[in-house]
């Protein structure tokens, strides 16, 4: 079955402050919980990650193309800096994957099974 996966919380960098950078062991009975299932569970946790992931793509795209030069000259090393500066701050960020473990754990996912919808799924005839 295919589950839909969707934050309580919209903003990614107040969820990051608190999870770990580096690796931690897990229980995988807690990933079980929610769902009865620990694949369903990795899934939800994936598609999570994704959107995590993504929104964390367009707002460091939208960032450093306020800074992006159309100009090729001396000066561009200078801008280059900002640039720099800007995604060296993305790249100490908690890893997406992160994210999404800490807000499944925690509670704040939201999932749902689409209901089967009667005209999409056709009936066999003999």
């Amino acid at each position: 079955m295919a589950a839909t996966a969707r934050s309580n919380n919209s903003k990614t960098k107040s969820v990051g402050d608190a999870v770990p950078s580096s690796i931690v062991t897990r229980n995988m009975v807690k990933f079980s919980e929610p769902t009865g299932n620990v694949y369903e569970s990795l899934n939800i946790i994936g598609k999570r990650a994704r959107q995590i992931s993504s929104a964390m793509k367009d707002e460091l795209n939208s960032k450093l193309a306020d800074f992006a030069s159309t100009v090729d000259n001396l000066e561009e090393v200078f801008e280059n800096r900002e640039q720099i500066e800007i995604s060296k701050y993305y790249e100490k960020l908690p890893k997406p994957t992160l994210v999404a473990i800490e807000e499944f754990l925690d509670g704040k996912v939201y999932f749902r099974h689409p209901e089967p919808d009667a005209e999409a799924a056709p009936t066999a005839k003999k």
